[in-house]
Order: structure tokens, then sequence, then C-alpha cells
């Protein structure tokens, strides 16, 4: 099991979303990160050569919630997750261009 930690930027993300959304989203990082948060499944993968705006440990992952992208790093020596960034996705618009 894998514990999580969601950056202080990314719950001010949270915080200014919907309570809905915001629930949704949690129960999401619940159900999906703390248990093999570096299997890439359909709702998970890899960003493979991304370079985000903050200090990461190891690759960028992301988690697809709906029209929401959370953005997370796996310290696999810690069993730790470290929610850093959550994002609203509009359509036709790139990972890349939300972040």
């Amino acid at each position: 099991m894998f514990a999580v930690e969601i950056h202080e930027a990314a719950f001010a993300e949270l915080e200014a979303l919907r309570r809905y959304d915001r629930n949704r989203i949690l129960d999401e990082i619940e159900e999906e990160l703390t248990q093999g948060p570096n299997t890439v499944t359909g709702r998970k993968k890899i960003m493979e050569a991304f370079e985000p705006r903050w200090d990461q440990v190891g690759p960028v992952w992301q988690l697809s919630v709906g029209d929401f992208r959370v953005f997370y790093d796996v310290v696999e020596a810690k069993r730790l997750v470290i929610v850093r960034a959550v994002r609203k996705k509009p359509a036709h618009r790139s990972t890349e261009e939300i972040l």
C-alpha cells in the first residue's frame, strides 16, 4: 500500500473545485493511487518526455478522473505518491496545454 501526500499547490487546486468534483477526485485518488500507482491502466499513464513546472521525483504520472487530470510522482522506495497538480482538461486541449 502507498501513502498519498497532496502538495500544497494541488491542495489549493482541489479546494477551488466544486465539492462534488473535489470529493470524486479524492475518492479516485484513494482508490487508484494507494494500490499500484505506477501501473499503467486505461486511466493511469506515465507522461513520457514531459517536463513539468514543478520539482519531481521520477517520471510524472497522470490519472484521468472524468474531465480532470491528476498529476503525481511515485517514490517507490518510500511507498509514497505525491499529488502535484489537479487540472480540468477542456475539450480539444492537450495535457501539456493545461499545465
